[in-house]
């Protein structure tokens, strides 16, 4: 086992989905074909939401969301410092100001708290929106985003990239699906190799308002469309109608997304089994994310909590185990310092980034890799 190297992620291609690429290679069209769309469809059927919009990658559409929402120069967008850079970059990409709210310590998602006092910090209007993050594949508390959202007058994004097939339980018993678009405005998804949904690259937008999915797909191909123009002077005539941007994924990408996108429900299942096994090792020993309860976890990561985390990252090495930390906090990095982020409290986020590793989570590791995994953390621990 030792001899074999066990990644934090990993893809899980199988025949099948090498049987639909072939296919589609073989077909007529390798982008903007008919599986673009049946991609969609089918993503935005399984989360529930009205509209799906496919794009290049997730980034592009955190890019495309925030311009759909109209997010103008200087205007300021509150999200977490515990993401992937991308979170706070799609508001620098339009020249607005991210500032950060801190975490909650237990399940290291954006605290609602945290956010509240910020706004409230504040005059009315001060802030435009609001990105949380379901970190590591845990559902944030969207009903209650939304209630402090429109007390404030925000809209929402939420970046589930971590989260297709995770969900929480709202104030009425009803099972709210991430992206599914019933208190955010906007949903973002990603299907980068190491996510739930692999297709390469790219990206997937839910929402359930009509203008804005109008305004999504308009964005993601340039501004340009052969809907709703001023005139036609015929079958080859479009119009460009504003400045956008060639995000779009192609036939190939959206076949073997169709394909990862039916077995996500077993590969979710499967990292709840692995999660559950990590617990068990664990509870009492070792600290790890808290879910709360009606609250179903999709398990991107499982990430623990650990007093020498760089020794314990460099002794898996030792043993082939390629633990990766997520994340460090945003408004750290080089960049952000530059722009300043004077004397807020991320205090949680600073003490969560000095802790935590994350461990192997994918759906095709074995019951034996996850034993040898448990015995090395524990004994490093020890």
């Amino acid at each position: 086992m030792r001899n074999k190297v066990i990644p934090y992620g990993r893809q899980s291609i199988n025949q099948d989905d090498i049987d639909v690429v072939v296919n589609t290679l073989k077909a007529d069209f390798l982008t903007q074909g008919p599986k673009i769309k049946e991609f969609e469809d089918d993503f935005a059927n399984y989360v529930g939401a009205k509209y799906a919009v496919a794009v290049s990658n997730a980034t592009a559409g955190l890019h495309l969301a925030v311009l759909a929402l109209g997010l103008k120069t200087g205007e300021r967008v509150i999200t977490t410092p515990i993401t992937f850079a991308a979170s706070a970059n799609c508001v620098k990409y339009v020249n607005g100001e991210v500032w950060f709210a801190d975490i909650d310590p237990n399940s290291y998602l954006l605290s609602l708290e945290s956010t509240r006092k910020l706004i409230e910090s504040k005059p009315k209007g001060f802030f435009k929106g609001i990105i949380p993050v379901d970190f590591a594949g845990l559902p944030v508390d969207m009903e209650a985003f939304r209630a402090l959202a429109d007390k404030h007058d925000l809209w929402i994004i939420e970046d589930a990239c971590h989260a297709p097939g995770g969900y929480f339980t709202d104030s009425k018993g009803e099972k709210q699906m991430c992206g599914n678009g019933n208190y955010a405005d906007i949903g973002i998804f990603s299907f980068h190799p190491v996510k739930h949904i692999a297709c390469g690259e790219g990206g997937m937008i839910t929402t359930n308002s009509e203008s804005l999915y109008k305004k999504l797909a308009l964005l993601r191909t340039h501004g340009i469309t052969k809907d709703d123009m001023a005139e036609n002077h015929g079958g080859w005539y479009y119009e460009m109608q504003e400045l956008g941007f060639n995000y779009r994924l192609t036939d190939i990408q959206s076949a073997l997304g169709i394909s990862q996108l039916a077995k996500n429900n077993s590969g979710v299942t499967r990292r709840n089994e692995i999660a559950n096994a990590y617990k068990e090792a664990f509870r009492g020993k070792i600290k790890f994310q808290y879910v709360p309860e009606g609250a179903y976890n999709a398990h991107h990561l499982f990430i623990i909590e650990v007093d020498d985390r760089k020794g314990l990252y460099d002794f898996l090495r030792t043993q082939n185990i390629y633990a990766q930390i997520h994340y460090i906090p945003v408004h750290t990095l080089p960049y952000y310092k530059t722009i300043g982020y004077g004397d807020a409290d991320l205090s949680q986020s600073e003490h969560y980034y000095s802790k935590c590793i994350s461990l192997p989570m994918y759906p095709s590791l074995t019951d034996e890799e996850v034993d040898f995994v448990i015995q090395k953390v524990l004994l490093f621990s020890s």
